[in-house]
C-alpha cells in the first residue's frame, strides 16, 4: 500500500507548532520507508538503495579567480605547474628492471647478419607471466630385508610427514584464495578440479578449518602485544550470525593490528572480556571501586566488595557465587559490580590505565579515556531533513563551522606542546560557541545539545594529541569482514568461526605492518618460521615510532 501524497505547503505559512509536526510527519515517512526495505529485505526480494555522500572530508578550496586568469594568459608553464597537473601515478618508472627473471630467450634477427656487423648488446623486453600447473611429487620408500630378516625402509621428511598427502603451496593457496580472496569453497573445489588436483570436499574444508591452533594462539599474541605498546585503540562492532544466532563480531586494533571476535552479544561485560583475552578473571582493585561509584552503585553495596580489595577470582562461577552471598539481587547492580571487576582485572595485568579508546559512541565502549569519532557527531546533522530554505541554509552553515573546526584540530595535533598549550583554550570556547549556539532549526538546536553533552569525548584530543579525530580506520577494517559475511553468509562451526575471526586479524595486521600475507601463509604452512611473530613487529614497530610504553615493549620482547 502506497502512501498518500503529503499535500505541498508553503513553509512560511506555518506556525512554529505546524513546522514541528511537519518536520515529524517528514521523519515518519521516512521510518515507513526503512521498515518497507526491512520487510522486503527479509522477504528475499530488493530494498531501495540509498547512498548518502559524507560531508565531513574536507572541500576542495577553489583557487582565486586571479590565479586562474594568470594561467589562461600565461604563455609559460614551469615544470612545477605542469608536475601538479599530473595524473596521479602517471609517473613513469623502469618497472621490470627489478624483477627477478626466471628464463631467457634470446631472438636473434631474422634477416641473415651481413659480414662486418658489429654486435650492439640486446634490448630487453620482460614479460610477466604466471604458472599454474599441478605438480604430484612420489615418494618411493625403499624396503629392504636383511640376511637376519630383518626389514629396513626409507622414511618420510619430517615435513612432508606432517603435510599429508596435499604440500605446503597448495595448502596456502587454497587459505590465501579463502580468507584473502573470499573465495567460497564449491568455488575452490571447482577449481582444484580443473586444474586435476584430485580433492574431496572433506579434504578441503579440513585444510580451511583444522588444525589451527598455532594460528589462534598467534592472533591472541597480536591483541596482547598491541594493548601493551599501544596508547590507544579503534573499535566497532558488527553483526555476524553463527549457527543461525544473530551475533556480534568485535573489532580492536589501531594502525598497527587489528583483531577480531565473534560472540552473542554486545555489551560492556563482553567487550572488557574481550580485552582480558582467553583467560576471565575479576579483581576489586581501587579503580574497580572507583569505576562502581561512577556508575552508582550504592554505597552499602560497595562497602563490602571494598573489604575484599585486590582479591582475585578466577573465573565467572567464583565471582558469581561471591557476589551472591554478599546479597547482589538486581540485574543492573550485578552488572556494574561485574564491570567494575573486569576493569580492575585489566588494569592489574597491566593495561594502560590511560588507554584511549576512539569508537562512535557506543555506550560499550565508554571506557577509560574514551574519545568520540567526529565522524558520526557530524551524521547527526547531516542526516536532518530541513523544511524551509531557512532550515536548509542554518544546517549548511552549522556543518561548514563543523568542519572549520574539525580542520583547527587537526592542525592542533601537529602542534609542539608549548603551542597547544596556547590554543588550548581558544579551542574549547570555539567548541562552545559552535554547540550551544541556537538556530530557527529547533531540531537541528536539539543535535547541537545533545553533541554538547559530550564536549569532553569530542574534545579528548585537546588533552591527548595522539588520539585520532575520527574511527576510520576501525570502520575500514571491519568493512573486510563484511565482505566476507555477505559472500560466504553466516558460520555454522565452531572451528569456522574461529578460522575466520583469526584469519581476518592476521590477514590485516599484515598488511599494517607491511608483510605480504602470501609469504606469511607459505612461511607458517611450510613451518619455516622464517618471519617473526607478529606480536614481535608489532613491538617493532612501536619501538620505531617511539612508544612512551617503552618498559612494556622490552617485556613483549623478551
Amino acid at each position: 500500500m502506497k502512501l498518500s501524497k503529503v499535500p505541498k505547503l508553503n513553509p512560511e505559512d506555518l506556525t512554529e507548532r505546524e513546522t514541528l509536526l511537519w518536520q515529524l510527519i517528514r521523519e515518519l515517512r521516512e521510518k515507513v520507508g526503512e521498515l518497507t526495505d526491512e520487510i522486503a529485505r527479509l522477504k528475499g526480494e530488493k530494498e531501495k538503495p540509498k547512498i548518502k555522500p559524507s560531508r565531513l572530508e574536507a572541500k576542495e578550496k577553489d583557487s582565486p579567480p586571479e590565479a586562474d586568469e594568470a594561467s589562461e594568459t600565461s604563455g609559460e608553464k614551469n615544470s612545477d605547474s605542469q608536475e601538479k597537473k599530473k595524473r596521479a601515478g602517471s609517473a613513469k618508472r623502469k618497472k621490470t628492471l627489478e624483477l627477478p627473471i626466471h628464463e631467457i630467450k634470446v631472438i636473434e634477427p631474422l634477416q641473415e647478419i651481413p659480414t662486418g656487423s658489429e654486435f650492439k648488446g640486446y634490448q630487453d623486453y620482460t614479460v610477466q607471466e604466471l604458472l599454474i600447473k599441478p605438480h604430484n611429487i612420489r615418494y618411493r620408500l625403499a624396503r629392504w630385508k636383511t640376511p637376519t630378516g630383518e626389514y629396513l625402509k626409507g622414511k618420510l621428511p619430517e615435513a612432508v610427514g606432517k603435510m599429508g598427502h596435499f604440500g605446503p603451496i597448495l595448502k596456502s593457496y587454497l587459505l590465501y584464495q579463502y580468507h584473502h580472496c573470499h573465495v567460497t569453497q564449491p568455488l575452490l573445489l571447482t577449481m582444484m578440479e580443473d586444474w586435476g588436483i584430485d580433492i574431496s570436499s572433506g579434504q578441503l574444508n579440513r585444510i580451511l578449518v583444522e588444525d589451527k591452533e598455532k594460528y589462534h594462539t598467534e592472533k591472541q599474541d597480536i591483541l596482547q602485544v598491541g594493548l601493551s605498546v599501544s596508547t590507544y585503540i579503534n573499535t566497532d562492532d558488527t553483526g555476524a550470525r553463527h549457527q543461525g544466532v544473530n551475533s556480534y563480531c568485535t573489532h580492536i586494533g589501531n594502525e598497527w593490528f587489528a583483531w577480531f571476535e565473534t560472540t552473542p552479544r554486545k555489551n560492556r561485560i563482553n567487550f572488557l572480556e574481550l580485552l582480558q583475552g582467553e583467560k576471565t578473571n575479576y579483581v576489586l582493585t581501587n579503580e574497580a571501586l572507583t569505576y562502581m561509584a561512577k556508575q552508582k552503585l550504592p554505597k552499602k553495596l560497595r562497602h563490602p566488595l571494598s573489604l575484599s580489595i585486590n582479591r582475585v577470582f578466577k573465573d565467572k562461577d567464583e565471582w558469581s557465587d561471591y557476589l551472591t552471598q554478599l546479597g547482589f539481587i538486581k540485574p543492573h547492580h550485578i552488572k556494574t559490580a561485574t564491570e567494575g571487576a573486569l576493569l580492575g582485572a585489566l588494569i592489574r595485568s597491566g593495561l594502560n590505565a590511560d588507554l584511549g579508546i576512539m569508537s562512535d559512541g557506543a555506550g560499550q565502549f565508554r571506557l577509560l579515556e574514551h574519545a568520540l569519532c567526529w565522524v558520526h557527531a557530524e551524521r547527526l546533522i547531516n542526516r536532518l531533513i530541513p523544511l524551509t530554505e531557512a532550515q536548509r541554509q542554518a544546517v549548511e552553515t552549522v556543518q561548514d563551522q563543523l568542519w572549520d573546526f574539525y580542520q583547527e584540530l587537526k592542525t592542533y595535533k601537529t602542534f609542539t606542546e608549548q603551542q597547544q598549550q596556547q590554543h588550548k583554550a581558544r579551542l574549547q570556547k570555539r567548541f562552545d560557541q559552535i554547540f550551544t549556539q541556537t538556530t530557527l532549526f529547533e531540531t537541528l538546536n536539539q543535535v547541537l545539545k545533545r553533541l554538547y553533552r559530550r564536549k569532553t569525548e569530542l574534545l579528548k584530543v585537546l588533552d591527548r594529541p595522539d588520539l585520532p579525530l575520527h574511527n576510520n580506520a576501525s570502520e575500514q577494517d571491519i568493512r573486510e569482514f563484511v565482505t566476507k559475511r555477505k559472500i560466504s553468509g553466516s558460520t555454522r562451526s565452531e572451528a569456522g568461526r574461529r578460522c575466520r575471526d583469526t584469519f581476518a586479524s592476521l590477514k590485516k595486521t599484515c598488511r599494517k605492518l607491511g608483510v605480504s600475507f602470501w609469504e606469511y601463509l607459505k612461511d607458517r604452512v611450510s613451518g619455516n618460521n622464517a618471519i617473526p611473530t607478529l606480536g614481535t613487529l608489532i613491538a617493532n614497530k612501536a619501538i620505531e615510532s617511539q612508544c612512551p610504553l617503552a618498559e612494556n615493549i622490552s617485556l613483549c620482547l623478551a
